[in-house]
């Protein structure tokens, strides 16, 4: 969700294009049910080479292959980039398709290319990270956030039991809602705060939160968070991170320090890297999320409403499971065995 790696939107958009003139017939650029047989869905996300994304483009292309539908992708240079998926939106539409799937960057700023898309007709449904205001979209197909970081954050106190938590929150960036749910169900799990709304864009704090960085989800800024926050507070025995790339810069801080056995780190993602970093000992805990299904549900229902006239709408939850090697009692979870073999697939 939060994840800087370079994508190239100048590679996305001829791919598009690329697509569109392959000899098939495209359906109308209006959208809606009808038309022509072939059914062209949209993927756009928010980084091509990420390998979150990766697999979320994996479980769309294997579904539209399964239910015959032709798949057009697209994405921003990097997380963040309106821009780039505004660009591949356009290109979608133009391209004819029924129904465009998308991991949306700025929640808000991507909105009035969604309606654009909408007024033609066209289903658009957001994976991973809700549209702000969610009904922007006609539909949401993700993990609960807030529960992911719930799940962390009980964990997280019932291993620190009779243990003064000194945390540090290396975050997403202001105002994405999906990066206030972790943080904010994080401290809630933990017991550190109560109340708090779960799609607040507001990041709530305690006390025992000592320092706060954001990382855009980047394992560079990750790092350099980290060693911020150890130069101001050399006592921090936990860490919070955004997701495993974040994790993993911060564990190389600390490494560095000489205090990666002293600190214990959490996340969210449960991607096969981050699990391997479960059992390598770095990542003591995560949540686990399913990109693949979210994507392979989001073709399914874009297909039966281009054959039926059907709309998805609402929130389809696709599930999170706290991902350790250190069971905690009273904590449901899997070891990292369990989440070797389901990572970011169907459970």
């Amino acid at each position: 969700m939060f994840r800087k790696i370079a994508g190239a939107v100048a590679i996305t958009i001829p791919f598009v294009l690329t697509a569109c003139s392959s000899g098939a017939t495209a359906p109308a650029a209006s959208g809606g049910a009808g038309g022509s047989d072939e059914i062209v869905v949209g993927l756009i996300t928010k980084t091509e080479t990420n390998p979150f994304f990766v697999k979320m483009k994996e479980g769309a292309q294997a579904k539209a292959d399964e239910l015959g539908a032709k798949l057009l992708t697209g994405a921003g240079a990097k997380d963040g980039d309106n821009e780039g998926q505004v660009t591949a939106m356009e290109n979608m539409i133009n391209a004819g398709a029924k129904g465009i799937l998308i991991t949306p960057s700025d929640t808000k700023a991507i909105v009035p290319s969604i309606q654009k898309a909408r007024d033609k007709g066209i289903v658009v449904i957001a994976l991973d990270t809700a549209t702000d205001p969610q009904d922007a979209s006609d539909a949401l197909f993700a993990t609960d956030n807030f529960k992911a970081g719930l799940l962390i954050g009980g964990w997280a106190k019932a291993a620190f039991a009779g243990k003064t938590p000194v945390i540090a929150t290396l975050d997403l960036q202001p105002g994405i809602t999906v990066g206030a749910q972790r943080h904010n169900g994080f401290l809630q799990g933990m017991g550190l705060v109560s109340d708090v709304a779960s799609d607040s864009t507001d990041l709530a704090t305690s006390k025992e939160v000592v320092c706060s960085q954001d990382t855009h989800g980047d394992q560079t800024e990750g790092q350099t968070a980290m060693e911020n926050c150890l130069n101001g507070n050399p006592d921090i025995n936990l860490v919070y991170t955004i997701n495993e790339p974040a994790a993993f810069g911060a564990w190389t801080a600390l490494k560095n320090a000489g205090k990666e056995k002293d600190v214990t780190i959490v996340s969210v993602d449960g991607g096969c890297q981050g699990v391997q970093g479960v059992t390598d000992g770095k990542i003591a805990a995560t949540s686990q999320q399913y990109p693949l299904k979210m994507a392979s549900l989001g073709v399914e229902a874009i297909v039966k409403y281009a054959k039926d006239g059907t709309k998805p709408s609402g929130y389809t939850d696709t599930g999170v499971t706290l991902i350790t090697d250190q069971a905690q009692s009273g904590v449901d979870s899997k070891d990292s065995t369990f989440g070797a073999a389901n990572c970011w697939g169907n459970k």
